[in-house]
């Protein structure tokens, strides 16, 4: 069964998605640098990571130069990881080394389909020895992001995995359970482009422990 949302709607493009993505994720880390015992800054937060990998995923589809996007990734997350750690007080590799990852192995996997099980698992020991931001469960988004189909065959595998997930390692990731409604909703254009958008993650996080500076002399 594939569910097919009204035709009077057009649909997010990609743009949309990158600006909500940046926004949560904003706010995601206000919430962590100011709030900590305010959850609801977290929970908001949360919508952030899945939505980059969705644009991680169809980045790596139509990109014409797979090299120069990793690169643009690596040499973003080296400038963007002092001030991670100065920012949000963090010692692991930030998101976009998770991405990065993510990025080899959806390439990997389009290149070499015959290995494409071993490519996944590779990728998630690798995630977990070098502890990216989210580790494991980054490469399973991503895996199952690639994947993604409206049926409800792929909800319940995403559902059930949220929930084990859960059971496991504790409710927070929970608000990701209905963040695939903005991959169905997504037109696949791509919008206005955002230049600004390379710049977004360490121009926040420099922001971010600038304001946590001036907070602290305050």
């Amino acid at each position: 069964m594939i569910l097919r949302f009204p035709q009077s709607f057009n649909g997010f493009n990609s743009y949309h998605l990158k600006l909500l993505a940046a926004a949560t994720m904003v706010i995601d880390h206000i919430g962590a640098v100011f709030y900590p015992d305010e959850n609801w800054f977290r929970i908001i937060g949360r919508i952030s990571f899945p939505l980059f990998i969705w644009l991680l995923v169809q980045g790596e589809a139509y990109t014409k130069n797979v090299w120069q996007y990793g690169l643009r990734l690596a040499i973003l997350g080296i400038v963007s990881q002092p001030f991670y750690q100065l920012a949000l007080g963090a010692e692991r590799p930030n998101i976009l080394f998770q991405l990065l990852i993510g990025l080899i192995c959806l390439r990997l996997t389009r290149n070499l389909p015959k290995f494409t099980l071993g490519i996944w698992l590779l990728g998630a020991v690798l995630a977990w020895l070098s502890n990216v931001s989210y580790g494991i469960y980054g490469i399973a988004l991503t895996l199952m992001t690639r994947y993604f189909q409206p049926t409800l065959r792929w909800w319940l595998i995403w559902i059930g995995f949220h929930l084990i997930w859960a059971w496991s390692t504790g409710p927070f990731q929970l608000p990701v359970i209905g963040v695939p409604v903005f991959f169905w909703l997504a037109n696949g254009r791509r919008g206005p482009r955002a230049r600004w958008f390379y710049g977004f993650y360490p121009g926040h996080l420099i922001l971010l422990w600038l304001a946590e500076v001036l907070w602290l002399e305050g």
